[in-house]
């Protein structure tokens, strides 16, 4: 019997998520009916979002069964197919899970990879859920203006990076990333076109240094890390300033006793500030334009991305755990089959 593998939430993740709480199973290579194609994956993604499920309560998503394999992006190439828009040896990227095959029918987050010269991993990165948050959490919910002056945090991460480097594209007037580590800053300032970077880790004072790239204020806060980060650039917002609330990596294992509250609120009158958070499959429309721009920006090196790469799908635990001590550097993928 052909068989498959999957990594499955074997218990509840309590506070940052440890590889116990995984556990790596073997299952029967399912075989697709009619209208639908099989993914043997190549590469898989670990993303700080999937911890919201993993606690037993519901967030902006369901809690995740015990039992159940493990939400994720993966990319692949279709090896069995009763479905004639993807026939065998289509390059296509869904939402596969933790797992080395998925069954997909054509609808949802699936599609062809087209033909571009660019790494078949950058489509669960740059040119997937994290590329696509960037760009319209920028561009729609923080309505990016020409002349911008835009805060990124944790921005050497493949969101943040995106989301700086469009941001310099579109015009902005200064880029300053929140990073923490020195090696993270300068990839920022030296590759990744940012203005500036701060290393929160030694940083003396961090609201000073913020402040003293911002003298007239922050008109964008693109915020990947929670509420104690928007607590503290709130005092120093401009005039119509707007926060896109794209991620929250500091707040995912806290309970709602333990997440910081948001107190500094008088902004939101006096300087008329709009905080805005965003599930980027709202725009899944618009999809295939933002796709095909930054695939073009990626393959003439207008677009930088770092990827941190594991091999074997049993490393997924440790990668996605690594996520929440601060280790990665770019885009997680970890490699599950090999690209036909």
């Amino acid at each position: 019997m052909a068989e498959m593998q999957q990594i499955v939430l074997k218990r509840y993740c309590d506070g940052p998520p440890v590889p116990e709480d995984f556990g790596l199973e073997t299952a029967a290579l399912p075989e697709p009916k009619e209208g639908q194609f099989r993914v043997a994956h190549v590469w898989c993604s670990v993303d700080p979002g999937t911890r919201s499920r993993l606690s037993g309560g519901d967030s902006y998503a369901m809690a995740l069964p015990l039992g159940k394999p493990i939400d994720g992006f993966s990319v692949g190439v279709v090896d069995a197919s009763q479905n004639e828009a993807y026939p065998v040896g289509t390059k296509v990227f869904c939402a596969g899970g933790w797992k080395t095959h998925s069954i997909q029918s054509g609808r949802g987050f699936v599609g062809k990879v087209p033909e571009a010269p660019v790494p078949l991993s950058a489509w669960i990165g740059v040119l997937g859920v994290p590329g696509l948050t960037a760009w319209f959490g920028m561009k729609t919910v923080a309505k990016f203006k020409e002349g911008d002056a835009v805060l990124v945090t944790s921005a050497a991460g493949p969101v943040g990076a995106t989301a700086g480097q469009l941001a310099k594209a579109w015009g902005a007037s200064k880029v300053v990333g929140i990073a923490g580590a020195d090696s993270k800053c300068e990839f920022l300032t030296s590759e990744a076109g940012f203005d500036a970077a701060i290393n929160y880790k030694t940083a003396t004072d961090l609201t000073a240094a913020i402040a003293e790239h911002f003298p007239k204020g922050v008109d964008v806060l693109f915020d990947n890390v929670g509420n104690e980060m928007v607590n503290r650039v709130l005092p120093l917002m401009a005039l119509n300033g707007r926060i896109c609330i794209s991620g929250q990596v500091a707040d995912y294992n806290l309970t709602p006793e333990e997440t910081p509250g948001i107190v500094n609120t008088k902004p939101f009158i006096t300087h008329r500030v709009n905080m805005q958070g965003l599930v980027v499959f709202d725009f899944a429309r618009d999809f295939p334009e933002a796709l095909q721009t930054m695939a073009g920006l990626l393959a003439t090196g207008k677009l930088k991305s770092n990827e941190e790469r594991f091999n074997g799908i049993a490393a997924m635990p440790e990668a996605f755990c690594g996520l929440f001590r601060g280790e990665n550097f770019g885009r997680r993928v970890v490699k599950v089959g090999e690209e036909a």
